[in-house]
């Protein structure tokens, strides 16, 4: 396993496991409600530049034949600007006239968006792998904080964040559900 940015080229494989970890997130910023119609516009979103989906804010573990997992990141300072692209193509789209996506990250967090290992890969520390690069990456840059949302119906995921030095700062809602809002202070 190794992990590399992304490409476009990772788009469909990418699609999917976003789909699979922000669930009904997907279409409130996507539009759309059938799984296929989802998948295919954050396929879409992902080929494309400065979007908070886009590939250049991912992250992939893989193996020479399949990705095994994707992290999305970015800078909270970046959240809105990264988002209106998004709130522009639901307005193209003939979606509400107030389209409104939910802030998730403090203005000064290195920002952990999305999570996901596909599930023939799960178990093999493969997240963990990609929260420490996203960790590095956020050091790299410039940041002494990186933070995540974690589902409160999630513990898993909990217990893995808490292991690996993630502090519950505060409760949030996104999308209607309540998530903790974790931080970790980095070098």
């Amino acid at each position: 396993m190794f992990i590399r940015p992304a490409e476009k080229r990772d788009a469909v494989e990418a699609a999917n496991l976003i789909h699979l970890a922000i669930k009904d997130i997907a279409e409130t910023l996507t539009g759309e409600k059938e799984e296929t119609k989802i998948r295919q516009v954050l396929a879409q979103l992902f080929t494309e530049e400065r979007n908070r989906l886009s590939f250049q804010n991912c992250l992939v573990a893989t193996t020479d034949q399949a990705i095994m997992g994707i992290i999305i990141i970015y800078s909270g300072a970046d959240a809105q600007m990264l988002d209106k692209p998004i709130i522009d193509r639901l307005k193209q789209s003939g979606g509400e006239k107030e389209i409104v996506i939910d802030k998730e990250a403090e203005l000064e967090d290195y920002y952990i968006d999305t999570v996901c290992v596909n599930p023939d890969y799960q178990g093999k520390r493969i997240g963990t792998h990609l929260i420490q690069a996203a960790e590095k990456l956020a050091s790299e840059k410039g940041f002494n904080r990186i933070s995540l949302n974690v589902a409160k119906d999630n513990p898993k995921a909990c217990q893995l964040y808490t292991r690996l030095g993630y502090k519950k700062e505060q409760v949030i809602q996104i999308n209607g559900h309540d998530y903790d809002y974790m931080v970790k202070i980095i070098d």
